[in-house]
């Protein structure tokens, strides 16, 4: 792992576990094993730093879509989506903690935004394909995004807080989701 690799690590598990207001860039420069000059070589400030660790989780979230087929039925690649990236968060929670906690932060800038918005060009084209082909409800195709991603939210909310959790469950959030936004 290079330097910067280690600053971007390091940062992500202080933030998550410390929240930003309490995650100094010298405690970030101490867990990554690196001079306070260092970090400013990559990062003009924390809030760079935060960004990048952002958008970064946004570019890892596309390969959840690398392996779909587009010539399945739409319900099928609704589907296959929703369980994806509720894997993709389970196989990495410090994503989820950090995506939890600063998603709707207005350090997140419009730049990063739009950058991480690309990450969900898939999902908005295949709801696109349902509308055209009546399948998807004609609602505000943000306002079906922002209910999914509610979904995805609270599913995972709950699963990180399960001792044990019952492989239906998933299956019975994806069906009541799929519910909602179906035609």
């Amino acid at each position: 792992m290079n330097k910067k690799e280690a600053i971007l690590s390091s940062a992500l598990i202080l933030l998550t576990e410390k929240g930003v207001h309490n995650t100094p860039m010298s405690a970030i420069a101490k867990a990554a094993g690196t001079g306070m000059g260092t970090i400013y070589n990559y990062f003009p400030n924390k809030e760079s730093l935060i960004n990048e660790i952002y958008v970064n989780i946004k570019v890892k979230e596309k390969s959840v879509f690398l392996d779909f087929d587009v010539e399945q039925p739409i319900k099928t690649q609704f589907e296959n989506y929703l369980r994806s990236i509720i894997d993709f968060f389970i196989a990495n929670p410090a994503y989820f903690k950090f995506m939890e906690q600063l998603q709707a932060s207005p350090i997140i800038t419009k730049e990063s935004r739009e950058e991480g918005g690309k990450s969900v060009a898939p999902v908005y084209e295949l709801l696109v394909k349902g509308q055209q082909e009546r399948i998807i409800k004609a609602i505000e195709l943000d306002e079906i995004l922002m209910f999914i991603g509610g979904a995805v939210l609270a599913y995972l909310r709950w699963y990180f807080h399960q001792s044990e959790t019952k492989t239906t469950s998933l299956k019975n959030q994806t069906q009541m989701v799929w519910d909602a936004i179906k035609e």
